[in-house]
């Protein structure tokens, strides 16, 4: 039985595999600039094999090398670290409507970009002020947890959200006192979330920070098998709750607020997927987490590819993933009601 279970589980990893891979070739030939997928593939085949590429390619190879290929990497690693640190936190908390923002470092990351353009900093300094302040609100929150003692898991709920919402009144009051022409647009705009300003630069900064975050919750995987089942059970199966958690809440922040501080805020990915994943795979971990990531990183390229193409200019992602998320997220809540 478990060797079947196994074999089952190795399907489905290799079909949500090869459906990312699908995507990417299609999403990479989509825009104003349409290359078809057999062509896109014959790019990527001279690109890796070191081959000339033919002047009539010149044009594709530059759209989707250079234009096209950093954003769809930026939306494989978003989707798949937020989708991740979702599923993590639902295990972890024991609570399937958690998402990774439930510590507040969506709200720290978002508040340190809008800093940065409030006071017209460099975009490489607004990633790194970004990605600095989501990190220093999960301390904070840890700290202030750690002062109540008692059920640390509720205390870490209690704090982020009092965080997170210091933080995002913060935002307000600095859109308040931004330059209404210039400079509150752009935060505006920013706060919708978005994978327009994903380039190399960003990406050579934030990627190491989400794949080394990826790479742990992967090798934590089993553990949050055994935190699911409660404390008290982990403790007797033989795991160091305190240091387990705090390695899974570590990763799972990393990888957040990477994520934010490149492409803004984007809700529900890391509330709706999970749950689309443990439909298939179910609720062990060791098959879960990496569906998870998978189908994170194949649904935000798919909405990504309707932000580009559905209207004129440009629709902000975080606005099409709500249209996903809110049914859902109701769906869940009557489910849950009716138990």
């Amino acid at each position: 039985m478990s060797i079947l279970v196994h074999r089952t589980s190795h399907k489905l990893l290799g079909f949500l595999g090869i459906l990312l891979v699908v995507v990417l070739v299609v999403s990479a030939g989509l825009g104003r600039f349409p290359i078809a997928p057999p062509e896109v593939v014959r790019l990527f085949w001279i690109r890796l094999s070191g081959a000339p590429l033919p002047k009539a390619l010149e044009q594709a190879s530059l759209v989707v090398f250079r234009i096209r290929l950093p954003r769809l990497v930026g939306a494989t690693l978003v989707g798949s670290a937020l989708a991740a640190s979702g599923a993590a936190y639902q295990g972890l908390f024991q609570n399937p409507l958690v998402s990774p923002d439930v510590l507040g470092v969506s709200a720290g990351a978002a508040f340190g970009a809008v800093l940065s353009l409030f006071l017209g900093l460099h975009p490489m300094a607004l990633l790194l002020v970004s990605f600095s302040f989501g990190l220093a609100t999960a301390l904070l929150v840890g700290l202030l947890a750690r002062k109540v003692g008692q059920n640390s898991n509720l205390a870490l709920v209690l704090s982020g959200i009092m965080v997170g919402s210091l933080l995002s009144s913060a935002t307000s009051l600095l859109k308040l006192l931004a330059d209404p022409t210039n400079v509150l647009p752009a935060l505006t705009y920013w706060l919708m979330g978005g994978l327009s300003a994903i380039k190399e630069p960003q990406l050579v900064i934030a990627g190491p920070f989400i794949l080394a975050a990826l790479a742990l919750l992967f090798a934590l995987r089993w553990r949050i098998n055994l935190l699911t089942m409660g404390e008290e059970e982990a403790r007797t199966l033989g795991a160091q709750v305190p240091l387990s958690r705090t390695f899974i809440i570590l990763a799972a922040t990393l990888a957040t607020s990477a994520s934010v501080a490149i492409s803004g805020p984007i809700g529900w990915v890391g509330l709706v997927i999970p749950h689309f994943a443990r439909m298939l795979a179910g609720s062990d971990y060791r098959v879960l987490l990496p569906a998870s990531m998978l189908m994170g990183a194949s649904f935000l390229i798919l909405v990504d590819d309707f932000s580009r193409l559905l209207a004129a200019s440009e629709i902000p992602i975080g606005i099409l993933t709500s249209f996903v998320g809110v049914p859902v997220f109701l769906m869940l809540i009557r489910r849950r009601g009716a138990r």
